[in-house]
């Protein structure tokens, strides 16, 4: 009985070591900030062909110092063969998400195509959802981990959706404490113009009464 019992046990430990090592594969996840200047590129390992790749950029600068004119930040992606899988020309941000043709060592340049450095708030994230073929034989675990690794990618998902946002919204926290600053400025400016403007009225005004005094006396 006690036997029994130990065997159990074990069973279960291994099932729960699977689960856990399951769980954990192939979930790799970066999330950096980058200064471009010309071009920068951060590369990502893909362990497996037909990995999910997907992530965010942000640029964090774009609502304070970005003319209308300024042509954007290039996003490019590409393989470890040198094939571009994915890019977007001219933006201050967006997402992405391919499927990865191969796996090995894949490239995600920016390119910043003016002289004033750009920050850019940058995450992403590689998933991975195993096939029959790469999940235990026992045929009533295949269904439990195929749901375990959609539920890993769903809530990974939710997680760059967070970050995503969250970037957005450091921009534009930065974008309303510059225009605060400019508002200040701005108002300490009118009045020292005002205080100037009064000063030259009194200053006339003493002046052409002045003159008149004298006048009178002659």
């Amino acid at each position: 009985m006690e036997k029994q019992k130990r065997v159990e046990t074990t069973k279960i430990c291994v099932v729960y070591s699977f689960l856990m090592s399951f769980i954990s594969n192939g979930n790799v996840a970066t999330a950096l900030s980058i200064t471009v200047t010309e071009l920068e590129c951060v590369s990502e390992q893909v362990l497996y062909e037909g990995d999910t790749v997907s992530g965010n950029f942000v640029a964090i600068d774009h609502d304070i110092f970005w003319s209308s004119d300024h042509p954007g930040i290039d996003f490019t992606a590409t393989a470890p063969g040198g094939a571009t899988v994915f890019s977007l020309k001219g933006t201050s941000g967006d997402k992405f998400a391919f499927k990865a043709p191969k796996s090995g060592l894949y490239k995600f340049c920016f390119r910043n195509p003016v002289s004033t450095p750009e920050t850019v708030s940058f995450y992403i994230h590689v998933g991975h959802i195993p096939n029959e073929h790469d999940l235990a034989k026992d045929e009533h675990m295949d269904p439990l981990n195929i749901k375990i690794a959609e539920l890993r990618e769903a809530l990974e998902a939710v997680t760059t959706e967070q970050k995503y946002l969250k970037a957005r919204d450091a921009r534009h926290r930065y974008t309303n404490v510059s225009t605060n600053k400019r508002v200040i400025y701005f108002t300490l400016a009118e009045y020292l113009v005002f205080a100037g403007a009064s000063a030259l009225q009194v200053l006339y005004i003493r002046n052409l009464f002045s003159k008149s005094v004298a006048y009178n006396r002659v």
